[in-house]
């Protein structure tokens, strides 16, 4: 092959295989775009988010609340349950852990946070 030819060749299969990769990877996050998440806006997660801080201040060990997205103008129903799993307490730091169930347009998602807090708000944990 003349050495043009040859780049052009090289260039072209590069090309290809960046395209495949990346629709490959576009695939693999294909999932995502069926969870009760993707749906979610920033008022629905203003207001969940609202509905765990009340919960960790007022709920106990092994108590639920629920959370509906009504009133926040999306036009997905979106709903969850917030479970109160665990407390713990070393010093003056204060650990809980809850379980919350999304639904939305018949999928679910279960996310399993942490916060703690040392005297002032709750803090979600990273891992």
């Amino acid at each position: 092959m003349p050495t043009r030819t040859r780049v052009l060749f090289h260039l072209s299969a590069a090309s290809l295989l960046l395209g495949a990769a990346i629709g490959a990877q576009a695939a693999n996050l294909g999932f995502l775009s069926d969870t009760p998440i993707s749906y979610m806006r920033q008022r629905d997660n203003d207001s969940i988010k609202h509905a765990v801080m009340s919960a960790l201040n007022d709920r106990k060990d092994g108590e639920s609340v629920t959370w509906v997205n009504d009133g926040t103008g999306n036009s997905v129903k979106i709903d969850a349950t917030i479970s109160m799993d665990s407390t713990s307490t070393q010093g003056g730091r204060t650990c809980r852990s809850l379980a919350v169930v999304l639904r939305a347009k018949g999928q679910s998602m279960n996310l399993r946070p942490n916060f703690c807090k040392e005297g002032g708000a709750w803090q979600l944990q990273k891992r």
